[in-house]
């Protein structure tokens, strides 16, 4: 990898912080790209940083970033300043550098250079990898999807998950527990993890060693999965940042897409998530499963 290039962590803003058309990206949330974390020291005399809203996982970032910059390389670092912009400055300047601050459009944009000395650049980086969760030995890392605790929606769902046979899918399988669930069945004889984060689905692997398992690093909403038997799926409803109740609905048209006739999906949502109207467009039968703790269980057959 050429230390003239540049890199790019997140989607672009060129009105925020240009970026070079070519720039590496290293989002985990792209698939193909590269990981910041596997990248060599030095490797890029400029980076751009879309930083997560997480503080853990920024600062994460924010060290990844540093580290791999080539010496006197250039970071620019932005977010809305709700969602960690108004503590990017205070986080680099931690980090040991010189840091330049301006704002934008409800944004902080930091820009600083690759300090001589980046000051506790191992300890942000150990605080942001992949960790074992004491309780259970399950792997985790900081910015996946509930990665320091049993999502609600998620136990919901566990609690009512009928023995699966055949093939199946898990869509937006998270770390795993889903699918350590659905593996419990001796009937199952495959089972397709769909996951947009790298980072998850890295986990994932260390957490469902099964051999029926297989990993796919990828939008759901563009799989070409076919012919399945069945699909669990607590599917996310937030993206940059707000609620978009479309990214459910759309979940549920994929599952419907890659399921045979009378496949079904067990689908888990939010009480207030508008899914009932396009689960009966999509399926041939809907019923609600369960409804508890602000959260309602379907099964719905093609």
């Amino acid at each position: 990898m050429s230390a003239t290039s540049t890199a790019l962590y997140g989607q672009a803003d060129h009105d925020l912080a240009p970026s070079a058309s070519d720039a590496v990206q290293l989002s985990p949330f792209a698939p193909g790209a590269t990981d910041i974390a596997a990248v060599a020291d030095e490797s890029f005399n400029a980076v751009t940083v879309r930083a997560p809203a997480g503080a853990v996982e920024r600062r994460f970032v924010l060290a990844q970033a540093l580290r791999i910059l080539t010496p006197g390389g250039r970071l620019t670092a932005f977010a809305p300043k709700d969602r960690g912009g108004l503590r990017m400055k205070k986080e680099l300047q931690a980090l040991g550098g010189e840091v330049g601050e301006s704002a934008r459009r409800h944004n902080r944009i930091c820009v600083v250079i690759k300090p001589a000395q980046i000051t506790g650049l191992d300890e942000a980086i150990k605080a942001g990898a992949p960790r074992q969760i004491s309780e259970n030995g399950l792997w985790t890392q900081p910015g996946v999807f509930s990665w320091d605790r049993l999502d609600a929606g998620t136990n919901a769902l566990l609690q009512v998950l009928p023995e699966f046979s055949g093939a199946g899918a898990d869509f937006g399988s998270g770390i795993g527990l889903l699918a350590l669930n659905v593996l419990a069945s001796s009937k199952v004889t495959k089972l397709t993890l769909v996951e947009l984060d790298n980072r998850a689905l890295e986990v994932s692997k260390r957490n469902v060693t099964d051999p029926r398992a297989d990993f796919v690093w990828g939008d759901v909403r563009q799989t070409e999965l076919k012919d399945l038997d069945f699909i669990v799926s607590n599917p996310p409803f937030h993206e940059g940042g707000g609620e978009d109740k479309t990214l459910g609905q759309a979940f549920i048209r994929s599952a419907a897409g890659a399921l045979r006739k009378s496949g079904a999906l067990w689908i888990v949502a939010n009480r207030h998530l508008p899914y009932e109207a396009i689960l009966a467009e999509s399926f041939a039968k809907v019923r609600l499963v369960a409804e508890s703790g602000g959260y309602k269980v379907f099964e719905a057959k093609k």
